[in-house]
């Protein structure tokens, strides 16, 4: 069994962010070796101003209330320790060139790349999960 984690983010909102940074951070937990691909709105997650403010989808506004009373750390707090656990994140080269996005648009520590890029590392990944 692969020692690997392969992620895509490609949709940008809040509960998308959850889903990343919860399944990214319990597979680096386990000692999984973790990468994420961040393409097309998925850079949200990682864009410094993008990420303090993710949608709630609509009609979801209660979970606000459900997440602070679990005491469930922000998107940044999550960001944060996915990092401090050495998951890899990669921004997507060519999505960025057609936003007009730059590395410094983006949190420190990030990879920029292409799709070869991640698919070097997802090659031997399992699983393999799309977000």
């Amino acid at each position: 069994m692969s020692n690997k984690v392969a992620i895509i983010a490609s949709n940008g909102g809040l509960f998308d962010a959850y889903k990343v940074f919860n399944i990214a951070t319990a597979a680096a937990a386990t000692e999984k070796e973790v990468a994420i691909f961040f393409t097309f709105e998925g850079l949200n997650l990682i864009h410094k101003q993008g990420m303090q403010q993710l949608p709630m989808p609509e009609g979801r506004e209660h979970f606000a209330e459900g997440f602070a009373k679990a005491n469930v750390p922000s998107i940044p707090e999550l960001v944060e320790m996915a990092q401090d656990m050495g998951v890899k994140f990669i921004g997507c080269q060519m999505t960025m060139d057609v936003m007009g996005l730059t590395k410094e648009d983006f949190i420190d520590g990030i990879e920029v790349g292409g799709a070869v890029t991640f698919l070097e590392f997802a090659k031997d990944a399992a699983p393999t999960l799309t977000f």
